[in-house]
């Protein structure tokens, strides 16, 4: 029973990873260079100046679960167990 849990939290983690990457190009803030705004010495002028992933984080958090309910329910509906160690 353990190991289920222990494997369904793996598959959350890694689709929480991927769909990370489609989440943060969202909400396409200006750089500091589009926004006229002055850029420090080594910082990047293609750079947001308002980054928002507090805000990112937890619209993937709920797009991942999202995502994991809906693998979860295909595993359980076409009978597809999920791993155990033995």
């Amino acid at each position: 029973m353990i190991t289920k849990i222990v494997t369904a939290a793996a598959i959350y983690i890694m689709i929480w990873w991927v769909s990370l990457f489609a989440v943060l190009p969202l909400g396409g803030d200006p750089s500091h260079h589009e926004a006229g705004v002055p850029v420090q010495k080594g910082n990047d002028p293609g750079a947001p100046v308002r980054h928002n992933l507090g805000k990112k984080m937890r619209l993937n958090s709920l797009v991942a679960f999202v995502l994991w309910l809906v693998a979860m329910a295909f595993m359980y509906l076409i009978h597809l167990p999920l791993p155990e160690i033995r």
